[in-house]
């Protein structure tokens, strides 16, 4: 399929090479130009705007940071709300706000361009090895378009209801995040100090109730209390606005999540904002006399 990409960062990069390898036609733009150029030698083709990459697309593809960015590359005059044709579909699979992916969704609507909402969950580990969870709001007949596109990029692809729910789901995603990366700190934490050979205690904790994609992948970060990038601390506190923010707004009440939010606030002011999200354990470590 032509597919246009618009945003590469961490995930868009690595999901862009996946959908190459795919056989799919791509055409990609970043606002840092630079970043385009390791993927045209891939095989991708380079567009100066939103607008130009969303040209001739079937499947247009957004994968920014946050509400404003998503609005600005949809939206603007050099926007793919300019470039894209009539029967075509645009996934953001970006992390924002539901009610201005609703927003969008309405006016490309006008244009006659369907919109399907796709944030992710796996990490950078999950958009290199094409693993991703896809969580989609929209409309039955846009996934049945966009499928092919998105099986190139994820594992577990799933339907979750109309246009903003897929946002919804992702806000869950966030929230059990936050706990459970929070709840395996303070365990390593019990287990380092009482001197346990702690790749031997994951290895039993991880097999039972208490295993996790949180405790697997992470575990080792926070042992070594060293946080190389897989999801940045400040993006995952984004996530957490945009979920305390729908739970207000539904009168859920979320203790966990706001406390884990006012730790990565905490880990931001201290510059720690473009770590790995596990650095949530330096909340844990430090007051515990580790480190």
């Amino acid at each position: 399929m032509k597919v246009g990409f618009i945003g590469l960062g961490t995930m868009g990069g690595p999901m862009v090479l996946n959908l190459l390898q795919a056989g799919h036609e791509v055409t990609v733009h970043n606002r840092t130009r630079a970043k385009e150029e390791a993927l045209a030698t891939a095989g991708a083709k380079r567009a100066e705007s939103p607008k130009a990459a969303s040209l001739g697309a079937e499947v247009i593809v957004t994968c920014v940071s946050d509400s404003p960015d998503v609005e600005t590359v949809v939206l603007s005059q050099n926007g793919v709300i300019q470039g894209a044709a009539a029967g075509a579909v645009v996934v953001d699979m970006s992390t924002i706000s539901p009610k201005v992916t609703r927003r969008l969704a309405a006016a490309l609507a006008e244009k006659q361009v369907q919109m399907l909402d796709g944030p992710v969950s796996g990490g950078s580990e999950g958009a290199q090895k094409g693993t991703l969870s896809i969580m989609l709001g929209g409309e039955a007949e846009a996934v049945a378009k966009a499928m092919p596109v998105l099986e190139a990029m994820g594992k577990t692809i799933t339907h979750v209801g109309p246009i903003g729910s897929g946002q919804v789901t992702k806000a869950i995603n966030q929230v059990i995040v936050a706990g459970t990366y929070l709840s395996v700190a303070e365990g390593l934490a019990l287990g380092m100090k009482a001197g346990l050979d702690m790749s031997q205690v994951v290895k039993a904790v991880g097999g039972g109730a208490a295993g996790s994609w949180g405790l697997t992948n992470r575990s080792e970060n926070m042992i070594k209390n060293d946080y190389p990038l897989g999801f940045r601390v400040r993006l995952h506190h984004k996530d957490l606005k945009i979920a305390l923010e729908a739970a207000e707004e539904l009168g859920v009440t979320v203790p966990i999540a706001a406390y884990v939010a006012q730790i990565e606030a905490g880990l931001m002011a201290r510059g720690f904002g473009d770590e790995d999200v596990s650095a949530i354990a330096r909340s844990i470590r430090e007051p515990s006399g580790l480190g």
